[in-house]
């Protein structure tokens, strides 16, 4: 399998999985050209994705599908809750309803050779949640946008080969940064954003002997920095646990390029 972030962060949201005869995107937060564009960096094109699975409704995961799906006319991927938010928005035009396919959390479906699980998260959107894939021989753990976590998300994201995980703000910064109050709280809320220090723990609540890559992802511009969260999340890492048993390397997802591409073999 492979994986990459096209996109990451507040200001939009795209990532690729593939098992080298079927290529998703999880996400499609970025305009068409900008998704084409990474993507072509992994030598494909628009025409190789034979589906989009999205998360949830927020702008930073959806503002590109109205024109991508016009555009190639693949399957989109969501709950039902989240496909009736995506067409009343009238900002993505008009979307053909024959490609939306509904999906219920812990209800496994296929693309293909890709087996997905849906995993429900606690998040300020109508029915969210991130996905697991596997290609029958390794698997791969994206879960973003969520407040909190508990043995329901660490238990989902078990037996993982590489593990996509939010870390999206610093505590500090976010408490003294310029966001109005009410903002603030909504972020560092059970409906909200994981911190670096809670990324931390769902990393290490995991003990999956599996587990190879983490990248972190959906950064804050504006609460945070990827050597911060690298370096808070990593110290989390070996406080609590012994450093031989962190046998994972540790990267941060870039916020407007594609990251490097990662194989699992």
């Amino acid at each position: 399998m492979r994986f990459a972030s096209i996109a990451s962060g507040s200001s939009g949201n795209c990532l690729y999985i593939g098992s080298g005869s079927t290529n998703i995107l999880i996400d499609a937060g970025i305009s068409k050209k900008k998704i084409e564009e990474g993507l072509s960096g992994l030598g494909l094109t628009g025409s190789d994705i034979d589906a989009v699975l999205i998360t949830h409704e927020h702008s930073d995961h959806v503002k590109g599908i109205g024109v991508w799906s016009r555009k190639y006319h693949v399957p989109i991927y969501a709950t039902k809750g989240t496909l009736m938010e995506i067409s009343r928005m009238s900002s993505l035009g008009k979307i053909d309803p024959s490609l939306f396919h509904p999906v219920k959390a812990d209800q496994d479906f296929s693309v293909e050779d890709l087996q997905i699980h849906p995993i429900s998260v606690s998040h300020d959107a109508r029915d969210p949640v991130c996905y697991r894939v596997d290609d029958g021989r390794r698997r791969i753990g994206t879960v973003t946008d969520l407040g909190r976590f508990d043995d329901y998300i660490t238990q989902s994201l078990g037996g993982c080969d590489l593990l996509y995980v939010e870390a999206n703000h610093d505590t500090g910064m976010l408490e003294t940064g310029p966001y109005p109050y009410p903002l603030k709280v909504r972020i560092a809320g059970n409906y909200g954003h994981l911190s670096n220090e809670m990324s931390a723990r769902l990393i290490g609540s995991l003990n999956n002997s599996r587990l190879h890559n983490v990248i972190l992802g959906h950064l804050s511009k504006e609460n945070n920095f990827p050597d911060l969260a690298l370096e808070t999340v990593r110290a989390e890492l070996f406080r609590d646990h012994d450093k031989r048993d962190i046998n994972f390397s540790l990267s941060v997802a870039p916020r407007d390029k594609a990251s490097e591409t990662f194989s699992i073999d």
